[in-house]
């Protein structure tokens, strides 16, 4: 085995310049695919963050309040039970919060929008600190009431600044119509779609406006420690609030606004709990990023085939320039399977230096990147819901990566291989050529 390696990079030592230049392409399609798949990986971690911070939790905890069979509310009544009792359900718990929801008119002295409004309590949400990045104000400023945290191109369109009033104006379950003044203590920076429908208000502010009472709230948002326990969790409080004597609804993987038709169709009133997960709130943001994942698969395909059939002309060459070669070392008594493994093991050692160097490279480039807090193009943040540009590189895809195109180069390199130990040695030692 030692020898056939030290062989191998005698080989390849002996003829740098195809060594160089194969080697070479070898290292670029393994830091472009390190590149493409830390783009990939970087805007779906940006998307969902953002997405699963702002306007859906991993699991929530739903519903629709009907005070007549035909007029549907999104809201959640006597949520403090729930909550005590989906904090004891659901161990895998990172976080918890409640939010309200809503549909209301922002007017200002310049314009006017309608926006979705979210009722947050600031104070009990570490993610959505994270996330939001304000440019003026402060978020604390939303723990008063009757304030309001705008995004930019709102309050631009608004022509507001921190401190001007805006009113915010929406219809009550009972058909009145009602208003509140609010004042913006905070302008956060523009987050692709999120930013263009949603504002926030406290949560107490949010039920002012709909004049609810203090034990409702819109949906409760779990986040856990591991999202792929989605499932499990989703499963589990559908049984336990149902034997809790909670009408859930059945699995409808939609967005709540998209259901609202369906429920006021229906016969019932009184309240019934929605379950959904964050892939039924923002499924839109999934057609991205299988739309982007396709494309890359695309690529990384294309880039595979051109660096097979260069390492399989290669090998060709080789082969036809050390054809004397290969008959002496047959004619001296190696094996068939000893010369096959010596053009194997050629391949497979250029593959991993080759692969070794464009991982470096890819993983140098995703950092400097990161480091230089790279600007995209206003259309392309509206879809990755981030202004900046953030590669996400993870040892496991990296060696993934390099394992995979090794062994794609040392896979093609067989035929070749093969075909040079089958080579009669008299007519290796003769060959010209």
């Amino acid at each position: 085995m030692l020898q056939l390696f030290l062989i191998a990079f005698r080989n390849l030592g002996t003829h740098r310049r195809r060594t160089l230049l194969l080697g070479g392409a070898i290292a670029g399609v393994t830091a472009l695919l390190v590149i493409l798949m830390g783009l990939s990986t970087g805007m779906e971690e940006t998307m969902l963050r953002s997405a699963t911070t702002l306007s859906t939790g991993h699991v929530n905890v739903g519903g629709f309040y009907k005070v007549s069979a035909g007029q549907a509310a999104p809201i959640v009544t006597g949520y403090p039970k729930i909550l005590e009792q989906v904090r004891k359900d659901v161990p895998e718990l990172d976080f918890i919060v409640h939010r309200g929801r809503g549909y209301a008119k922002v007017v200002s002295e310049a314009g006017s929008m309608q926006l979705g409004v979210g009722g947050i309590d600031v104070a009990s949400e570490p993610g959505f600190r994270q996330v939001i990045q304000v440019r003026e104000g402060t978020l604390d400023g939303l723990a008063e009431p009757n304030t309001v945290l705008l995004f930019e191109k709102q309050a631009k369109r608004l022509e507001v600044k921190v401190g001007d009033t805006v009113t915010m104006a929406a219809p009550t379950m009972r058909g009145t119509s009602n208003t509140v003044d609010l004042r913006v203590v905070a302008i956060a920076a523009n987050i692709g779609l999120m930013s263009d429908f949603n504002v926030y208000v406290p949560a107490g502010t949010l039920r002012s406006l709909y004049q609810l009472r203090e034990d409702t709230t819109g949906a409760i948002y779990l986040y856990l420690k591991d999202v792929k326990q989605v499932p499990e969790v989703q499963a589990r409080l559908r049984k336990t609030l149902t034997e809790a004597g909670h009408e859930v609804m059945d699995n409808d993987p939609r967005a709540f606004f998209f259901k609202f038709e369906v429920v006021n169709r229906e016969a019932w009133t009184g309240q019934k709990l929605d379950l959904t997960n964050w892939e039924d709130e923002i499924s839109f943001i999934n057609w991205t990023l299988t739309a982007l994942k396709g494309l890359t698969g695309i690529l990384i395909f294309v880039l595979l085939i051109i660096i097979c059939v260069g390492i399989m002309n290669t090998l060709w060459i080789a082969i036809r320039e050390r054809t004397r070669e290969i008959g002496t070392l047959r004619a001296i008594g190696m094996q068939r399977t000893r010369v096959l493994a010596m053009f194997v093991f050629e391949a497979l050692t250029l593959g991993f230096l080759g692969t070794l160097t464009g991982a470096l490279v890819g993983l140098g480039v995703c950092l400097a990147v990161n480091a230089a807090g790279v600007s995209v193009p206003e259309v392309v943040a509206v879809f990755i819901m981030s202004e900046k540009l953030n590669l996400a590189v993870h040892p496991n895809s990296v060696v993934g990566a390099m394992l995979f195109i090794t062994a794609c180069t040392t896979a093609i390199s067989l035929i070749p291989s093969f075909l040079a130990a089958r080579l009669k040695p008299v007519t290796a030692m003769h060959h010209i050529g």
